[in-house]
């Protein structure tokens, strides 16, 4: 048997070769890491010792400058001290002598005052006797008028009397007879009254039946309602409560007023029952009068009637506004939750967004204009369009957010190029991954791979590919076939020949 020589050493394919060309980088990149990590923490440490240093010796120097500032200032101190006790005796001497010319000046002030006084208390003494004089005449005078007015008084009060007693006599003829005449009208309007109030009753009895069933349901949900509103309501009425208090005690007060007012009213019903009796006598004129109320009742009746429809249709609407008013805020409170939860996502993906900006974007993070001159200038000649009114508001209302929309275009276009990049990457992964198979498949023998088309497998001059087909008579409309190539290797070929 030959002995076998040393096996010659594989070149690597371009697959290893860039795997060891990527290790190497990133063993560099690592050390150059290392390397920067050092140099910071370096530079940290002596940062750190040099503040301490300067902290220290700025103490020091602080210490020394404070004791030369206090002996200046104690000098400065001492100066003013011999200053101010100069200007102090000085202004001593002068309010001795302002209090000296004050003293001079209240003892003339009190000789003027006592001699107003007496000239005051003379011609208080003569006024005193002027209007003792006035008082005197005047009360001759009171008694003369007096005297005057009793006598009057006393006739006019006999003729009244005379008056009253005779017109007592006759209300009370007249009013025996409008009683018996009521009589007969009130016992008449009771029986119609009963029969009414009869047929009412039992109408009412069933529409009240029926709506109980219908209502309470109703009632129900609008308890609930009522409480929820009502809970709102006391929130929103504690001022006007306090009021309310205010009121309250001022209604207190109006009380006791009345009541004040109510004695003065009971005085005057005294009167009003001496003047039933004239009223009486008019009673006959005033039927007239009454029959022209009662239509005016009917009218009034009629009118309240059409009031509380409009109230009852006014009550309707309001409960209608209320259960929209109610379920709008629950929707505006959704939504605004919605924008609460989206503006927080917002928040947390920026904090996130944050840590992976580079130190570019930190220190610029809006950029310029991503239009090279030429198509700067392009965009120029082409002029820009009509601007109306209308548009520039809304430019005008989105121009706060032109650095959002920069950097937010930023952001999409890294993700269209890193997208695009993935892309590119992703096939050409997938070439090399078949490439990879196909030799594999290619060096290995296995079940698998003697099922599959194999063009490397040849056995009597044959593959397992399949044979190409009879081509038939072509036609002008149809398409040529595919034409398929059998490929065996040179090695395998000679091995055969020689």
């Amino acid at each position: 048997m030959p002995r076998r020589g040393k096996k010659a050493k594989t070149p690597l394919s371009e697959e290893e070769q860039m795997l060891l060309y990527q290790q190497k980088l990133l063993a560099e990149e690592e050390m150059a890491k290392k390397k920067e990590r050092l140099l910071s923490q370096f530079l940290k440490d002596k940062l750190a010792k040099e503040e301490h240093n300067s902290a220290l010796n700025l103490n020091k120097i602080n210490t020394q400058w404070r004791t030369v500032l206090r002996e200046v200032k104690t000098k400065e101190l001492l100066k003013d001290i011999e200053i101010l006790s100069q200007t102090f005796e000085r202004v001593v001497d002068c309010k001795d002598n302002v209090i000296k010319s004050l003293a001079k000046d209240l003892s003339e002030a009190e000789e003027q005052y006592a001699h107003a006084l007496r000239s005051h208390l003379h011609n208080i003494d003569q006024l005193l006797a002027l209007q003792r004089y006035r008082l005197s005449v005047l009360e001759e005078n009171y008694n003369m008028e007096l005297e005057t007015l009793t006598k009057e008084f006393e006739t006019e009060r006999k003729a009244i009397i005379d008056q009253h007693e005779n017109e007592i006599h006759y209300l009370q003829d007249v009013f025996m007879a409008m009683e018996q005449n009521y009589i007969d009208a009130e016992y008449e309007s009771k029986l119609e009254f009963q029969s009414m109030w009869d047929d009412l009753k039992n109408k009412n009895l069933e529409e009240k039946h029926f709506l109980r069933m219908q209502l309470e349901n109703v009632v129900e949900d609008l308890w609930r309602r009522f409480q929820s509103a009502l809970k709102n309501y006391t929130d929103a009425t504690e001022d006007q409560k306090i009021a309310f208090e205010a009121l309250k005690v001022k209604d207190e007060k109006s009380s006791k007023e009345i009541e004040a007012q109510m004695k003065k009213i009971q005085k005057l019903q005294d009167s009003v029952i001496v003047l039933k009796g004239k009223i009486m006598a008019h009673s006959r004129e005033s039927d007239e009068q009454n029959q022209c109320v009662r239509d005016d009742k009917e009218l009034v009746l009629v009118q309240l009637r059409k009031l509380k429809a409009q109230r009852t249709h006014g009550r309707e609407i309001a409960q209608e506004n209320l259960v929209n008013l109610t379920l709008e805020s629950n929707a505006t409170l959704k939504a605004l939750r919605k924008i609460v939860s989206k503006g927080e996502k917002i928040l947390k993906l920026a904090e996130i967004c944050r840590k992976f900006e580079t130190e570019e974007e930190k220190v610029l993070p809006f950029y310029s204009s991503t239009l090279t001159p030429e198509e700067q200038e392009e965009m120029e000649e082409t002029g820009p369009e009509e601007v109306t009114e209308e548009l520039a508001k809304v430019i005008a209302d989105y121009r706060g957010l032109e650095n959002f929309w920069k950097r937010y275009n930023k952001v999409k276009l890294e993700q269209l190029s890193l997208q695009h990049r993935h892309a590119q990457l992703s096939d050409i992964n997938g070439k090399l991954r078949e490439m990879l198979k196909q030799y594999l498949d290619g060096i290995s023998v296995s079940d698998e791979v003697l099922s599959q088309l194999n063009p490397l497998f040849i056995v009597n001059h044959r593959s397992n590919l399949p044979q190409p087909l009879s081509t038939p008579t072509s036609q002008p409309g149809d398409k040529k076939p595919a034409t398929t190539h059998n490929i065996i290797e040179a090695a395998h070929v000679v091995s055969h020949i020689l």
